[in-house]
């Protein structure tokens, strides 16, 4: 059932937007964004694109910081819906994997508060604020060009970073008018709606109407979030300082949240008004679900208070506390509903591993319902013309009785053999019947090694047929199956051999 919509309810009367393209940003709440769109994929059964392939299936980003490539994306995942974990852009590369349809969304932070969160966050990976005396942010910020060097590791992180990932240059100089104005019309070709993070909210209610999503569909809590005490306050000229420096980002910050207010009041004030109220009530009801009490945000914990693993966010360093969630044990919940709670919590990099194994589930099953419209149709009777066929169908009878073993490797003995090395790789073997278009496929066969006829029954068999120059071809196939972290790719190698 659709939500209520209270403005404008012609602009959501179109189907769901499925194709979603969410280009990450660095400590900008991006990855609450992303679990908004995880469970959406989830929910109406959309592929998300997920790193693999060139970049590791260890990896929860597309191998950022290099310049995004179709390889870095898992095979078990393309082509995708929905693509929302972290790339730095390569557009023709992102183009040519989503559909021509894809809406391409991404989201800025206010660069003071934002610098602080990243000098805090990676403080002790990025070289440039590694050296810092006493981890001092307001020490980096009277000197920064003393610390910085855009070659040392991580220096992404340490200026410019919004414009870096959304594929800019973060080291042009200050005063670089032309080249901002040229990169802000270029993201506004590409972008329908750049959020803020500031104003999350009400940039998902321009969010819902751009994709025509319900109300259920944005519902979010607050992920990756620091304790107080991992956070540092800005006071005195240190805001202004943080935005100098990041002057490009400042500048493009300033932009966009005047484009969203500018969308928003083309809306309607008073129609945003009540859609946040809407928004806010689903929320609250989610939370009371899901946590029990009055409804409110629910409480979150230190990573070291979380029992089930999977739901401890990544911790970056022993100085910055990442709080995440954990459902009330003596809250008893039907197990849709625990499902979806559960998905509402999961952190980022356990959510993409328990989606690549989803999506490896659905490769096998796949594969079963491909196989299973290929099994052996029933033999029509014997043709006079063709005698021989006979002994075909007794061949079928036999090898169909066959159960599954390892299949010989290269250069071992047997009939059909598959002349490639296994590489200590798990093998599983059919048998491929073909003469002119009589074809069927038999799965789970023995080890082909073992299919064996003695000479002296073919030739006699022969002998007696008035038609000995009739050729049986079998076919065979291997279906080679890597063992990888979350399931398992396919590959066929053919072969045949014939009597």
């Amino acid at each position: 059932m659709r939500s209520p919509q209270p403005c404008a309810p012609d602009q959501l009367s179109r189907p769901k937007q499925t194709a979603v393209v969410f280009l990450k940003t660095h400590k900008t709440a991006g990855s609450t964004v992303q679990n908004i769109l995880f469970r959406f994929a989830e929910r109406h059964n959309v592929t998300v694109a997920l790193p693999g392939g060139a970049c590791g299936e260890r990896d929860h980003q597309f191998c950022y910081p290099r310049p995004f490539s179709r390889l870095f994306v898992h095979p078990l995942t393309r082509p995708p819906g929905i693509v929302a974990s972290h790339l730095r852009p390569g557009l023709s590369e992102l183009r040519a994997l989503v559909p021509t349809e894809s809406t391409f969304i991404t989201i800025v932070r206010e660069p003071a508060s934002m610098f602080e969160s990243l000098f805090s966050y990676y403080g002790q990976h990025c070289a440039s604020f590694r050296h810092v005396p006493n981890h001092s942010i307001a020490a980096f910020l009277r000197r920064p060009a003393a610390y910085y060097r855009p070659a040392d590791h991580y220096a992404m992180y340490a200026r410019n970073s919004l414009i870096f990932d959304l594929g800019g240059d973060p080291n042009r100089d200050p005063g670089d008018e032309a080249y901002l104005r040229a990169f802000i019309l270029g993201l506004e070709s590409v972008f329908s709606l750049v959020m803020v993070a500031e104003h999350f909210d009400e940039s998902l209610v321009l969010l819902r109407r751009l994709l025509a999503w319900d109300l259920e569909d944005v519902t979010y809590v607050r992920l990756n979030a620091r304790s107080e005490a991992s956070r540092t306050r800005l006071a005195g000229d240190l805001p202004e300082k943080a935005r100098r420096w990041n002057w490009l980002d400042a500048r493009l910050y300033q932009h966009f949240n005047a484009t969203l207010w500018r969308k928003l009041r083309a809306l309607g004030l008073e129609c945003v008004e009540r859609e946040l109220g809407l928004l806010r009530q689903a929320n609250r009801r989610l939370s009371r679900d899901c946590f029990g009490g009055a409804g409110a945000e629910p409480p979150a914990r230190q990573a070291s208070q979380i029992r089930d693993k999977d739901l401890r966010p990544w911790q970056p360093s022993h100085k910055v506390r990442i709080l995440g969630y954990e459902l009330p044990r003596n809250l008893s919940l039907p197990a849709p509903l625990a499902a979806s709670c559960l998905q509402l919590i999961t952190p980022e990099v356990s959510y993409s591993r328990q989606l690549l194994k989803k999506a490896a589930t659905r490769a096998r099953a796949r594969r079963r319902t491909t196989a299973s419209h290929l099994l052996p149709t029933p033999s029509p009777p014997p043709s006079p013309t063709h005698p021989r066929l006979s002994h075909s169908s007794g061949l079928l009878r036999q090898l169909s009785s066959l159960r599954p073993r390892r299949v010989p490797g290269h250069g071992e003995s047997g009939v059909g053999r598959q002349n490639r090395s296994d590489g200590g790789r798990n093998f599983k073997a059919g048998v491929r019947f073909e003469k002119e278009r009589l074809m069927g496929v038999k799965k789970g066969s023995r080890d082909l090694g073992q299919l064996r006829f003695k000479e002296g029954e073919t030739q006699a068999e022969s002998q007696e047929q008035s038609d000995p120059g009739l050729e049986i071809k079998i076919g065979c196939f291997i279906e080679v199956e890597s063992g990888i972290a979350s399931g398992s790719a396919v590959d066929s190698v053919p072969f045949s051999f014939t009597f």
